[in-house]
């Protein structure tokens, strides 16, 4: 009687550990599908360089699927302190090319220096801000984070914080 005792004991022991070891797995495996894939961090991140930018010129590039606009400002254009991004002692306006109206994507026309936006007439000035037509509110901007002439979209850094809490 006492064998069988003893190996029932053995067996109680033995299912509880793999049970345990079987639940530590599967909690792995849960946390690894519910983590962000590699690639899918990476593309969160976009580094531009700012310092081959004429003054007055215009750059699109594209994040997260969105349209970016970064215009380097020129003497002509009025600067915006709460909206500027000062690199290297020059202004740039850094901004999600979406109208705040519908969603279409603004052109930008130099001769006016405005951004209008062909569906429904909006248009925002240099700054992103809206001058006339429906959309609500100034063009948005992307989280970002200076280092040295670069550009990191994706990031919050100290500026664009500073940025949002002014806003």
């Amino acid at each position: 009687m006492a064998t069988s005792e003893s190996r029932r004991s053995f067996m109680g022991v033995a299912f509880g550990t793999v049970a345990a070891v079987g639940g530590v797995f599967s909690l792995v495996a849960m946390k690894k599908t519910w983590d962000p894939l590699p690639s899918v961090k990476a593309a969160g991140f976009t580094t531009v360089d700012l310092s081959g930018m004429q003054a007055g010129e215009l750059r699109t590039i594209e994040w997260r699927k969105k349209p970016i606009f970064i215009l380097k400002k020129d003497a002509s254009m009025a600067k915006d302190p709460k909206r500027d991004i000062v690199v290297d002692n020059a202004a740039y306006t850094v901004v999600i090319g979406l109208c705040t109206h519908l969603g279409c994507i603004p052109a930008y026309h130099p001769s006016e220096q405005i951004f209008k936006c062909a569906c429904h007439g909006g248009e925002f000035d240099t700054s992103g801000k809206n001058i006339f037509g429906p959309p609500p509110r100034p063009l948005d901007i992307p989280p970002f984070k200076i280092e040295g002439t670069k550009l990191v979209l994706g990031e919050e850094g100290p500026e664009y914080k500073k940025m949002t809490k002014e806003a």
